[in-house]
């Protein structure tokens, strides 16, 4: 899901990636564009494929080393998983709370207001200085939820009628 590019972001994420020391060539400048139009935390798979129309001579590679690039100054946030592909959140890149779609992977950024004010009780309660965190919500997207309970609708009503009544016992006039 990607919608126009916030110009801002975009800006901030290329004046970054110059006082890092990175140039910034066509092919950044699009990935970045990308990256900063997405709200869906994109894989670096997606944002190649959506690039390849614009650009087909445009590497894998290149928008590895890009993301590589933004990652070491600071400009995107990295979400990794132990069974899918690592997401990339360039529009957000501050720690924030993601709800995460077991079914089809989704990604979402919620609102959940006190979060830093809690990172701060949890410092101030241990004498840990906390450099960044991560909370993620693991469940169901509301499409997911609907798909599953089509399908269990479809399940049952393709299973074979048991011939006992509500109570278990087989109907007078069954065979047994």
């Amino acid at each position: 899901m990607t919608q126009p590019p916030d110009t801002d972001r975009l800006r901030t994420m290329a004046d970054r990636l110059r006082a890092c020391g990175f140039r910034i060539t066509p092919q950044r400048l699009a990935i970045l564009t990308v990256l900063a139009g997405s709200l869906d935390h994109p894989t670096v798979e997606t944002v190649h494929r959506r690039l390849l129309p614009a650009m087909p001579d445009l590497s894998l590679a290149t928008v590895y080393k890009t993301i590589a690039a933004l990652k070491a100054c600071g400009e995107i946030l990295e979400l990794q998983f132990s069974d899918r592909d690592n997401r990339y959140d360039a529009a957000r890149p501050d720690p924030h709370p993601h709800l995460i779609c077991q079914g089809c992977g989704s990604v979402v950024d919620p609102p959940l207001p006190g979060i830093e004010s809690l990172a701060q009780i949890l410092a101030d309660a241990t004498g840990y200085s906390i450099l960044a965190h991560r909370l993620d919500f693991f469940g169901l997207c509301p499409a997911c939820q609907e798909r599953r309970a089509q399908a269990a609708s479809l399940r049952e009503a393709d299973a074979p009628k048991s011939p006992s009544g509500p109570d278990g016992t087989a109907n007078p006039g069954d065979p047994a």
